[in-house]
């Protein structure tokens, strides 16, 4: 098993990657919120890393991955997302659970056992939540004619193809709603309160905009029709 420092690195520059992947500008506050540590904590992390030449820190305050620290952390997510998917499709577990119990066995994955996930799984194809191993953009989404829940269009019937997976709480939370990978809903309305009211098979219910901008949807043109 690796050592607790390499661990906090991995940890450190794949949130940094994923948080670039969804639009964010990274600041040490962000990282303290998203890891939940300390800013002190990020403070000391932040300057190991730029050390050893894995992150820059703008003076505009931004962290931003120099190529060697994209490189660990793509491997890093690689390896998450290959866990995922064995916990998914080898073993049945839940889409919800996955992602906590990956965050754990991610760092104690040995080259040859991640070569073998890579022989059975192979690189491509979505995780449980429909994510790829390395985030798009949401501008590459939209161009892919995907929306967030935040966004999308009152009185249209939508599937939902992916979830943000970082926090386990939101993945139960939207679990519990009835919100997951595949299924339908339809946005009854945006509100002005910038909370969105959205009809599932249990009935009517209202998500805050973190939620929301969490799920992403593609509209479901035939379930459209057949609610009109």
């Amino acid at each position: 098993m690796k050592d607790a420092l390499f661990v906090s690195k991995e940890n450190y520059l794949k949130a940094v990657l994923e948080a670039e992947a969804e639009g964010h500008q990274v600041f040490p506050a962000t990282l303290a919120h998203w890891l939940e540590v300390s800013p002190p904590a990020v403070t000391m992390a932040l300057k190991r890393l730029k050390r050893d030449g894995y992150v820059e820190v703008g003076a505009d305050g931004i962290v931003r991955l120099t190529p060697s620290g994209r490189e660990t952390a793509y491997r890093t997510a690689l390896r998450h997302h290959l866990i995922e998917r064995m916990l998914s499709e080898v073993f049945g577990m839940e889409w919800y659970e996955i992602h906590e119990e990956a965050e754990r066995l991610e760092h104690a994955v040995s080259p040859s056992f991640e070569a073998k996930l890579r022989e059975k799984l192979g690189e491509g194809g979505a995780c449980p939540h429909g994510n790829a191993v390395l985030p798009e953009t949401p501008t590459a989404r939209k161009q892919r004619g995907e929306i967030p829940l935040s966004e999308a269009t009152a009185d249209c019937c939508y599937t939902v193809v992916s979830l943000h997976e970082r926090d386990p709480k939101l993945l139960r939370f939207l679990h519990q709603m009835g919100i997951g990978p595949s299924r339908s809903l339809r946005v009854v309305s945006q509100n002005y309160d910038q909370t969105v009211s959205i009809e599932l098979p249990a009935g009517i219910s209202v998500l805050g905009r973190p939620a929301a901008e969490a799920v992403w949807l593609r509209l479901d043109a035939e379930t459209y029709i057949k609610n009109k």
